[in-house]
């Protein structure tokens, strides 16, 4: 489901005959440093890759935390909560592959992403598999160097383990847990100078898109290594 004036389309990768998506998420509450970082993996993927993207960001969302209310449990009929995490829900459940980009807040995620991902609870109340076997990459965006950027990304892959997901990182040496970003504080700007983050990024989505190109579909609606 395309979100207005955030879409991202790149020439269709064909694995096994199905074009992969790519789902890229920047919980920032700022078009700054994670929505640049964010972008640029998704611009990776294209480019490199040949995978199909998409992009939301919850700048400018309604978004609503969880408050546990066990609705979308009782009723399996989704989340009670209308706001705008509804129009992301299409797109979580037909991606191939999420990034879920997070600025560093107090050393670990944002409030807006941690919602995000709580939300997915009304998901797995429908279905607890229906995220089985989706490959999952995290980037944190720090104003410091060392500002919890691996907390925020432990957060977010325990997020996919929880949830059937597979995880991954950039491999030893420089993006064990994924992307890590250091933006001075500088927005945009300062994360484009970052070229050692970048470059961890960039590790995560190459192999973000090998395990991709791995997998094949076993023909209802969820990968099968």
């Amino acid at each position: 489901m395309p979100f207005e004036g955030e879409i991202d389309s790149a020439t269709d990768a064909d694995y096994n005959g199905k074009a992969r998506l790519v789902l890229g998420i920047s919980g920032s509450p700022r078009l700054a440093s994670t929505n640049f970082v964010v972008r640029a993996a998704l611009r990776r993927a294209e480019e490199h890759h040949h995978l199909k993207t998409q992009y939301f960001s919850v700048a400018g969302k309604a978004i609503g935390f969880c408050a546990h209310c066990d609705y979308c449990v009782r009723t399996r009929a989704g989340c009670i909560i209308r706001d705008d995490v509804q129009l992301l829900y299409p797109s979580m459940i037909e991606a191939d592959a999420w990034i879920v980009g997070s600025p560093v807040y107090q050393g670990n995620i944002s409030a807006q992403t941690k919602a995000l991902l709580d939300r997915c609870r009304a998901l797995s109340a429908r279905n607890p598999h229906v995220l089985r076997n989706k490959i999952g990459g995290a980037i944190a965006v720090g104003g410091d160097r060392s500002g919890g950027q691996e907390p925020a990304n432990q957060t977010i892959l325990g997020f996919y383990i929880i949830n059937e997901m597979i995880p991954v990182g950039g491999g030893a040496f420089g993006a064990n847990l994924g992307g890590s970003v250091w933006s001075r504080d500088k927005g945009a700007e300062g994360a484009e100078l970052d070229s050692e983050g970048l470059k961890s990024v960039y590790k995560m989505v190459d192999r973000l898109a090998h395990m991709l190109s791995t997998l094949k579909n076993d023909g209802n609606g969820s990968n099968r290594p």
